[in-house]
């Protein structure tokens, strides 16, 4: 039977079309760079003859759909790597094609590829960065562009929200001040972290007095590098880890760039951003400057804030360069004042304290130099240093609840920081006999000198914010009744290698040494008060103290990558703190401190597994331990008037154990893998916090088996982000557990409120944006729900008593670039 001529060009049409369609392919492939064999992130890999353009994500993986079967010709392209132009035929069976790049050992001007972000919230630091190593260590990257949050109130609770397990006290709406914790750490201040900038130390003094009063702008800073305990062998013996924020660079192929960022808000909030920046040769540029202001959620909590910054830097050779860098910040921010439990359940919002201020002048010096010795090793010396002062003024009797009038003398506190120091890197990349596996080496040393001139005494009866020592009546010494200078001495030297046992495994031990010298000397008074406030007597008592120590602390991790996707972590390290300048001496009307106080000692341990699936999934769970030995916390105890107060103290050893896990799921990707989202976006995230921390020995009667302070057991942020072409917008969630301020587990704080139950809390933001060329429109409400709450019960300043946090506000902003 003889088919008709349409029947046989309709089944010819159709075996075409099959025959096109299964001639269509798709393309798998990993960069690696040749050498060191790690991941190229960031490649482009463009086929000729095609409109289609990949890009390598971290784990260098790329896909092309949809390619003619046969002979394609790639061109691959990376910033630091030789261009390759190669040729292959598609494999048939879908597997992966690997390509390797030479790594280019001029150097170059930098190129900057405009993309979309494919990605939101926080990255993970490289195995090796600059002259650093963080393999086998916990980290998270958060890069303030990536985020829709509120970045002009550095409002912590949105920018650190994918970071699992941090505990983080809110004490003003301008985000002066950062206080970060975890792990039982307590946040004040962000004191148990190595808190830098740019690679160098931002703190009062990095040993003697920890406390962190300046923190630059959110809307400044390019990355938020932050390290678990396992960072200490080379920035510290903290517990805590290292967090360094990365200010923005110059921009390197403009001869000028202006940003301005305008945002108004609540409660009189305002705040001006305004940077340059550019590069002009071989001479590069970046500055900012910053005012902010606001009146508060509460009655008398105004601030006043200025913030500058200047970034020169000069590459006289394709492998030397220097730069040089100046920071300035000063606020002056009036202090509501703490509440007592009472007091909070009435009326969250009111304030009895008019006359307390807090004032903060802080000037931050840098140099460094960068060397690229050979193609395999750097050289990297950083010279820095701080001159800063703080003030605090203001009445704060025991009884947070006790009315304030104009004629009692106030306490004010002023400390001097004038510090130095300078610390050097050498980071070396060798091969390990003739085989392709390579190491990586790490030697620094550190030498820093600190002094501290603290000074406390009797402030002016009066409203004013007058930083003057007064000398009452009955007082015949200095001007108050302590006066005491801290200098110190530190030197340091620290070593880390990495072992590449095989393409899956690497080995990565450290160990450092540390000498500490540090002084005391001066005179201090006791002020004996009764249950007004008046002064009873004072006495006075001269002291000098000198404490040098000397020690070593060791550490190890170990990564696992069976894939390029996925690693399996693991680290311990020592650590150590030292008593602190404010343990020493301090005259405080709501503690004590124990005059026998030991340095604290113990070790933290991390294991874990993290990757990503395709490029709809990144994930990181892992489970953590951390032990402290001569733990300094506070209890609860009572004076001969029986008066509630904290005492400082050695409480004991304490265990910590918990999990924490992060997740992040594009939606739409994770729906349609093989399908480019388009204009639209849709992505989740969650990180659960599970935590344990009990006493398990002390020589306080009731410690033994309590809940160590500052762990909520239950720590959780979730939230999501949606956007369509120019529109974005996202919704947050934060809930903490209930938490315990003092060793003894005291519910209710008494008269003072110093210690005591800081009840859960749960709190909602929402942000929105859009942007178009040169113009960007902000918008956010934190604290959406309206909840009353607190997350802090502060000892002195800015206290003492319950602190609330802020209620509704709302914010905008409008943003330019050119």
């Amino acid at each position: 039977m003889r088919l008709p001529v349409y029947s046989v060009a309709l089944v010819v049409s159709v075996l075409t079309s099959f025959t096109a369609v299964a001639q269509q392919a798709g393309l798998q492939g990993r960069v690696r760079e040749a050498g060191t064999n790690l991941p190229v992130a960031g490649c482009e890999v463009y086929v000729r003859g095609s409109r289609q353009i990949a890009r390598t994500d971290s784990a260098g993986l790329f896909t092309i759909a949809r390619l003619p079967a046969g002979r394609q010709q790639l061109q691959l392209s990376s910033i630091g790597h030789e261009p390759l132009k190669t040729e292959i035929d598609l494999p048939a069976d879908g597997s992966i094609v690997d390509f390797t790049l030479a790594r280019r050992e001029r150097q170059l001007k930098e190129v900057v590829v405009a993309a979309p972000q494919g990605r939101f919230g926080p990255q993970r630091l490289r195995e090796v960065e600059g002259t650093a190593i963080f393999a086998a260590k916990k980290s998270d990257v958060i890069v303030p562009d990536n985020l829709v949050a509120n970045l002009a109130t550095n409002n912590a609770r949105q920018v650190y929200a994918r970071v699992a397990g941090l505990n983080i006290w809110e004490s003003d709406q301008g985000g002066l001040q950062l206080s970060i914790g975890g792990r039982g750490l307590d946040p004040n201040r962000t004191s148990n972290f190595n808190v830098r900038q740019n690679n160098y130390d931002i703190s009062a003094d990095a040993l003697g007095y920890p406390e962190s009063y300046y923190t630059p702008p959110v809307e400044a800073i390019k990355r938020i590098q932050l390290v678990r305990g396992a960072a200490s062998l080379q920035y510290g013996t903290q517990f805590g880890g290292l967090l360094n924020f990365e200010l923005r660079a110059p921009e390197p192929d403009q001869t000028v760039s202006v940003v301005s960022r305008q945002t108004v808000g609540s409660y009189g909030f305002f705040n001006s951003f305004n940077s340059v920046s550019g590069t002009v040769k071989k001479l590069s540029y970046y500055a900012f400057a910053q005012y902010k202001r606001g009146d508060g959620w509460r009655p008398n909590s105004h601030f006043d804030a200025k913030t500058a910054y200047a970034d020169v830097r000069y590459q006289f050779t394709e492998n030397f360069k220097v730069g040089a860098q100046v920071t300035h910040m000063d606020y002056l921010a009036q202090q509501p004042g703490g509440l007592s439990d009472a007091q909070y359940a009435a009326d969250a919002r009111q304030s009895n304290r008019e006359r307390n201020w807090f004032a903060v002048e802080w000037n931050l010096f840098n140099l460094s130099a960068d060397w690229k010795l050979t193609p395999q090793s750097n050289l990297n010396v950083l010279g820095f240093g701080l001159r800063a002062t703080r003030k605090s003024l203001g009445f704060r009797p025991n009884q947070v609840a006790l009315p304030d009038n104009d004629t009692y003398l106030r306490d004010l506190i002023t400390g001097e920081f004038q510090n130095y120091g300078v610390e050097a890197r050498y980071l070396n990349r060798y091969a390990l006999g003739s085989g392709s596996k390579s190491g990586v080496l790490l030697l620094g040393a550190r030498y820093y000198h600190g002094y501290n001139h603290s000074v406390q005494g009797f402030g002016p009866a009066g409203r004013g914010a007058d930083f003057r020592f007064v000398g009452p009546e009955g007082v015949t010494f200095a001007n108050g009744f302590s006066d005491f200078e801290f200098p110190n001495q530190n030197v340091a030297a620290f070593a880390e290698n990495i072992f590449y046992l095989s393409d899956q495994v690497s080995l990565t031990p450290g160990v450092r040494y540390e000498y500490i010298r540090t002084t005391s000397r001066g005179s201090y008074g006791t002020v004996i008060r009764d249950n007004a406030g008046n002064i009873d007597a004072i006495t006075q008592t001269n002291e000098q103290r000198l404490s040098p120590r000397g020690f070593v602390l060791g550490g190890i991790g170990i990564s696992y990558k069976p894939v390029e996707t996925r690693e399996f972590y693991g680290n311990i390290s020592q650590n150590y703190r030292s008593i602190t300048f404010s343990d020493m001496r301090i005259a405080n009307p709501s503690a004590v401190i124990d005059p026998n106080l030991q340095d604290e000692r113990g070790f933290s341990a991390d294991l874990g597994l993290r990757g990503e699936q395709g490029q709809w999934l990144t994930y990181d769970v892992s489970l953590f331990a951390l032990q402290y030995g001569n733990r300094i916390g506070e209890v609860q105890t009572y004076d001969a008037a029986d008066r509630v107060l904290r005492r400082r103290s050695n409480v004991g050893r304490a265990l910590i154990l918990g999990v924490e896990s992060y997740a992040e799921v594009d939606l739409l990707r994770a729906l349609r893998p093989t399908v480019e989202p388009g204009r639209w976006s849709v992505a989740t995230f969650g990180n659960l916090a599970l935590i344990r921390g009990r006493y398990t020995q002390s020589e306080i009667v009731g410690v033994k088996g309590n809940q160590v302070e500052f762990v909520p057991d239950v720590n959780l942020k979730a939230g999501a982000r949606t956007g369509y072409g120019p529109f974005k917008g996202s919704i947050q969630f934060t809930h903490l557990s209930k938490q315990y301020s003092d060793a003894t587990n005291a519910e209710q704080g008494g008269i003072s409120a110093v210690v005591g139950r800081i009840p859960a809390y749960s709190v909602l933001d929402a942000s929105v944006s859009w942007e178009r060329r040169w113009l960007k429109l902000e918008g956010s409400v934190n604290n959406l729900a309206g909840a009353v709450y607190f997350t802090r019960r502060a000892t002195g300043y800015p206290g003492p008593g319950i602190l609330p946090s802020d209620g509704r506000s709302f914010f905008l902003t409008a943003a330019v670039k050119w």
